[in-house]
């Protein structure tokens, strides 16, 4: 095992040194980190019970741009992480 001397450095010092650096590595890493779950998309009922609202008021909200909808033949779809990240981004304005 190798002895580290650092000279005129004291230990807050170095503890600050360390926490920046680790710091900096965990931002970067929350910038280019992807998630490996396949995404997640729900059907309108499946929606609505989520947001507890109405297929009214869902279908409102697609309407007003407030969620978007994926279509595939007959059958809408929607994000899970898009409704999520509109509810939270909402929250952010307020």
């Amino acid at each position: 095992m190798e002895t580290i001397q650092f000279l005129n450095t004291s230990p807050n010092a170095l503890a600050n040194l360390i926490d920046e650096k680790l710091k900096e590595q965990l931002d970067d890493l929350k910038k280019n980190f992807t998630p490996k779950e396949p995404e997640e998309f729900m059907s309108r009922n499946e929606t609505a019970k989520l947001l507890k609202i109405s297929l009214v008021t869902l279908h409102d909200w697609i309407n007003k741009g407030i969620l978007h909808p994926y279509k595939m033949g007959n059958k809408t779809y929607f994000s899970r992480k898009e409704i999520t990240e509109t509810i939270y981004s909402s929250n952010k304005s307020k």
